[in-house]
């Protein structure tokens, strides 16, 4: 994508752990992990903790992980979705249709998913 300017992985990562309540803040700064094959390049959890450090208050320990795995996670996380969605367990209730949320807002997931 030529000419167009996007945030990087790490202001990402931050712009949405600040979106989140303050409570859970430091839990999250604590729990990065990085999937998927875009997160394979060699020292990435490096660079990522330094640049999340930069950005984040100066208090918060900064902690991210990058499984050997990660490079398959992405396929295992929709492989398990995906046998969600043909059980008979409750799965099919916790889907939000976007006219769902657009009349009721976040809290129709919480609704039906806790």
């Amino acid at each position: 994508m030529i000419g167009m300017e996007a945030a990087g992985i790490h202001e990402t990562t931050y712009n949405s752990v600040m979106k989140c309540d303050v409570d859970i803040r430091k839990d999250l700064y604590g729990n990065i992990v990085l999937i998927g094959g875009s997160t394979m390049f060699p020292s990435i959890a490096d660079r990522m903790s330094k640049e999340i450090t930069t950005l984040a208050p100066s208090s918060m320990k900064i902690k991210v992980v990058a499984p050997p795995e990660r490079k398959y996670s992405v396929w295992i996380g929709g492989s398990i979705l995906a046998s969600l969605s043909t059980c008979t367990c409750t799965f099919q209730q916790m889907w939000v249709a976007k006219a769902e949320y657009d009349e009721s807002g976040p809290s129709i997931v919480h609704r039906k998913c806790f």
